[in-house]
């Protein structure tokens, strides 16, 4: 039997629902910034989230549907100029406090402070997108509760990839069996289990289809959860 020692939670989708009113129209005003007619639509965005990453994912519409954008011979720098920008709008949203956190998180945070049970995050977006929402959210300055933060760029290969989940066990220097990831995914849960970790999902609208096959718990929230249950082991 093996004792919980952390929660490791992703953060787009799983603290809170930012992808269909927060990134999605973040992407739309950093397009339209930058003089390009794309428009992400609620369905297109659907399919858009199987790639991980910003970047990724703009340079993956680029090729797919815009090759003239594509193969233009400033596509990298306009890659990150977009992103950089859609980060921006992204914050701003935000800050205008549109984007709460799901049923359960706030509580179940705070008894794992109060419990002395270790937090930390492991996700794609920046870590200018994470300690947004989380002042806007949760409170100023609560990204100091979080011992590790892998956001981003920080590692090469993004979920399903295990590297981020990689990344933040070996700075908490923790085993695996003794945290538990906390997804909304099939491809963050895919990351967790290469992982080695045992993984609570919790779908949104965009992930409600997933396969979530190997997941330790599937809940509809975190509303009704408490530390007992979750220090369940067994991976």
């Amino acid at each position: 039997m093996s004792t919980l020692h952390a929660l490791i939670f992703d953060v787009d989708g799983t603290l809170a629902d930012t992808e269909r009113d927060g990134h999605r129209p973040a992407f739309n005003a950093a397009f339209a910034e930058h003089g390009l007619d794309w428009h992400w639509d609620e369905a297109l965005y659907g399919e858009l989230l199987a790639i991980t990453g910003g970047k990724e994912r703009i340079r993956h519409y680029a090729e797919r549907h815009a090759p003239e954008v594509a193969a233009r011979p400033d596509i990298d720098a306009l890659v990150k100029k977009l992103h950089a920008a859609k980060t921006a709008h992204y914050v701003q949203l935000v800050e205008l406090g549109g984007l709460p956190l799901r049923p359960g998180i706030a509580r179940l945070i705070a008894e794992a402070r109060r419990t002395g049970i270790r937090l930390a995050i492991a996700t794609t977006t920046s870590p200018e997108n994470v300690s947004a929402l989380l002042d806007a959210s949760l409170a100023p300055g609560s990204a100091d509760w979080f011992e590790v933060i892998g956001a981003g760029d920080i590692v090469p290969a993004k979920k399903p990839a295990p590297d981020i989940y990689r990344w933040v066990l070996d700075r908490l220097a923790l085993p695996a069996e003794n945290c538990l990831a906390i997804e909304d995914s099939a491809n963050g849960l895919r990351a967790a289990r290469a992982a080695g970790l045992r993984c609570l999902v919790t779908p949104n609208d965009y992930t409600a289809g997933d396969d979530f096959s190997g997941a330790w718990r599937v809940m509809a929230d975190l509303q009704d959860v408490d530390l007992a249950a979750i220090a369940v082991p067994e991976i």
